[in-house]
């Protein structure tokens, strides 16, 4: 089959549970699957001034804690600001939505909202103990939209497959023999065997 290159845009949508991490590389992907691209470059962008987005480490959960925990240290959220020249702290002027609005501007500005990364094999290039995380820098929870832009190669045989199986799966009805007094028609015994084949 006949490869070419394609953009593809996509924009997923996270709910946080407040500060901390959410993980996104399985949720990435499992959208890169359905794309039909095997190789190529994706790009994602966070779209908010108070969550960022890192890669860390995937296997010990204490290295989040961690990270976090050294966050909370350098960039209180507590209203107040750095010390002045006196020596003193006053509260942040922007701090609209309670005291944890302009900290995390600042967690964001310390961090990233954007990173590109590679495509092999339909999935993200990844170490083995790495992943791609949101990193939510606000107290409460919230939804959040992550921009991905990919540019590669699309299987145009992989793309028609995937096409196929999510028009099988849609239309995939495992009661319809029930209504039809028991007896498996022929369009029944294709789509079963079809919805079998695709969810291997």
């Amino acid at each position: 089959m006949a490869n070419s290159l394609h953009l593809i845009r996509h924009q997923l949508e996270i709910s946080t549970r407040g500060k901390g991490f959410t993980r996104l590389d399985t949720t990435i992907n499992r959208w890169l699957a359905g794309t039909g691209v095997k190789e190529g470059v994706l790009h994602l962008t966070c779209l908010h001034t108070s969550a960022s987005l890192t890669i860390n480490e995937n296997a010990d959960p204490r290295v989040l804690e961690d990270l976090q925990a050294w966050m909370d240290a350098v960039v209180p959220q507590d209203g107040q600001g750095p010390l002045n020249g006196d020596g003193k702290r006053r509260r942040y002027r922007h701090d609209d939505e309670g005291d944890d609005d302009m900290p995390a501007h600042i967690r964001t500005a310390l961090t990233a909202q954007t990173m590109s990364l590679s495509v092999v094999q339909g999935r993200l290039l990844l170490g083995m103990w790495q992943a791609v995380y949101l990193w939510e820098h606000r107290s409460a929870p919230h939804q959040r939209q992550i921009a991905c832009q990919l540019i590669g190669e699309q299987d145009s045989g992989l793309l028609k497959a995937t096409q196929l199986n999510r028009e099988i799966q849609s239309r995939h009805d495992p009661e319809a023999w029930a209504r039809d007094g028991g007896v498996d028609t022929d369009v029944d015994l294709m789509v079963d065997r079809l919805h079998d084949i695709t969810s291997d």
